[in-house]
């Protein structure tokens, strides 16, 4: 019999300790329950109403996708079991399961779910469970170790092997530590929201593991019917680590509807990921185009039906706006500007020290000196400008006589709006750490004056955005950016009446906000 009446407790979310979890600075960022109910929202109406349907939260943080649930099922099943106590009963212990990622965070989920730490506590608002668990279940777990990495999820040896009393990381779902049961089981639905990286000791945001794409790939394993995850949109395009899911994502066709959200606030309040999250619904009796929704400013601004996969470029253009774009300057035939960008590291100065992700610093003066070359390293413009000996250059040394254009590797945020490319010219005789890349190098100096004036257009800091998503701005980058004639100079006004852009499409430019 139950203690409390279920639907009181469900209903008593005013203010909503979810909503202030969801506000917390994390790396595991917590749902608030607007958002769920969004996902929630692209399941079919007729779900609420099926008492034989199975959920499953694989990765329960605040366990507020479970209650989302709870709350619709208690609605869609009051003419099927008509008794609140015997429905909830049904609910909780045959429909909602969930798998924890840290011991805390069962305990919130149990909270959230049973309105008890403990599902057979005298507190909860069922008695049905005779364990402390319920269907939410948690147990301690440990990487498994292969050559200074773990072979489940990539994790760096040295930063998460760790003593009994830490949290290790080691996420029972991708880690294949939960029960047999559940593995067995058959799930109508899973749905929920994964952490998003783990830091290696080398980098944080795009340039650490990535482990939200491990959550996808174990989901599909247990063959649901449907799938939905809110996830980094850094997978459309980059990412460290995730050329096969990628590859995999945009060639599923299961994927019915995908909405993106180039600012992830609109999803997430306190700090969400840098460059946008998605989330996606995946139907397996699903085969076809994927209709994609870019969401800003709280609306739906553009809607598509198409194939995930460009097959030009071979990813996925994020705005649907963007395509008819693309199509214009792809009828050119013109090469790619990205041939002008150097890779990473263009004069070989980014060396690490044995077996670590150290950097060795360059040895170099403040003061030049005879036979010196000029040396640009990121803060020479409080510090003032370096010199080093040539003989340090260990790449492209037939670059360091002629003019080049420095541009940071890393530049911006991901918001494409207000991010803004700030180039710097420099003569000859000159040469740059890891911190820039190299557009050209010029044998004349007007030619890169030129390239800048191109580069400083809201044309081309569209163009770049396509695939540009995070703060990381590599070669490939700049590859949908078409090339121009560099004898001349270029303003946006000359750049749309040459690729034919109608007044749509460059008002859609025109809002990027430019230099300021």
């Amino acid at each position: 019999m139950l203690k409390k009446n279920p639907s009181e407790e469900l209903k008593k979310s005013n203010p909503d300790i979810l909503n202030c979890l969801a506000n917390l600075s994390n790396d595991e960022v917590f749902t608030p329950p607007s958002t769920v109910n969004k996902l929630l929202d692209l399941l079919p109406k007729k779900i609420w109403e099926n008492e034989n349907i199975k959920f499953l939260d694989p990765t329960c943080k605040s366990g507020v996708f479970l209650r989302e649930i709870v709350k619709r099922l208690n609605k869609g099943l009051e003419k099927k079991i008509t008794k609140i106590e015997t429905r909830i009963n049904h609910i909780l212990s045959k429909q909602i399961y969930g798998i924890a990622n840290t011991e805390l965070t069962s305990l919130v989920s149990r909270r959230s779910l049973y309105c008890s730490k403990y599902a057979d506590s005298k507190n909860s608002i069922t008695k049905i469970f005779n364990t402390k668990n319920g269907n939410i279940f948690y147990q301690k777990s440990n990487h498994t170790w292969f050559n200074g990495s773990c072979r489940y999820c990539g994790a760096n040896e040295k930063s998460y092997s760790r003593g009994e009393s830490l949290e290790s990381y080691a996420y029972n779902f991708i880690h294949d530590k939960f029960p047999q049961n559940i593995k067995n089981m058959k799930f109508d639905v899973i749905i929920g929201n994964p952490p998003y990286q783990l830091n290696d000791g080398g980098g944080v945001g795009s340039s650490a593991i990535p482990i939200y794409d491990k959550f996808v790939n174990q989901a599909k394993k247990l063959n649901p019917n449907y799938l939905i995850m809110i996830i980094p949109s850094r997978w459309f395009t980059g990412g460290r680590g995730l050329d096969s899911f990628r590859k995999e994502m945009l060639n599923d066709k299961r994927i019915k509807e995908l909405h993106d959200f180039k600012d992830a606030r609109e999803c997430f309040p306190g700090n969400p990921p840098k460059g946008g999250v998605c989330y996606f619904l995946w139907d397996k009796n699903y085969d076809g185009e994927c209709e994609v929704f870019s969401h800003q400013k709280g609306e739906i601004i553009s809607k598509s039906k198409r194939l995930l996969l460009d097959d030009v470029s071979q990813i996925f253009i994020r705005d649907n706006d963007s395509v008819g774009i693309l199509n214009k300057v792809r009828e050119k035939k013109e090469k790619s500007f990205s041939e002008l960008i150097s890779a990473n590291d263009p004069f070989g100065f980014d060396l690490r020290e044995d077996n670590s992700y150290t950097r060795i610093k360059p040895n170099y003066k403040l003061k030049k000196f005879s036979g010196a070359v000029e040396f640009y390293y990121q803060g020479w413009k409080s510090k003032g400008l370096g010199f080093i000996e040539n003989n340090k250059v260990r790449k492209n040394i037939d670059w360091v006589n002629k003019y080049k254009i420095l541009i940071p590797k890393a530049w911006g945020v991901g918001d494409y709006l207000n991010d803004w490319l700030k180039p710097i010219v420099v003569g000859t005789n000159s040469c740059c750490t890891e911190t820039y890349l190299i557009i050209g190098p010029f044998d004349k100096k007007n030619i890169a004056d030129n390239v800048i004036t191109y580069t400083q257009t809201k044309f081309f800091h569209y163009m770049t955005s396509i695939i540009k998503i995070t703060q990381n701005t590599m070669q490939k980058a700049y590859s949908l950016v078409p090339m121009q004639d560099f004898s001349k100079k270029w303003d946006d006004q000359e750049l749309y009446k040459k690729y034919n852009l109608s007044k749509r499409e460059i008002e859609i430019i025109e809002e990027i906000k430019g230099e300021k």
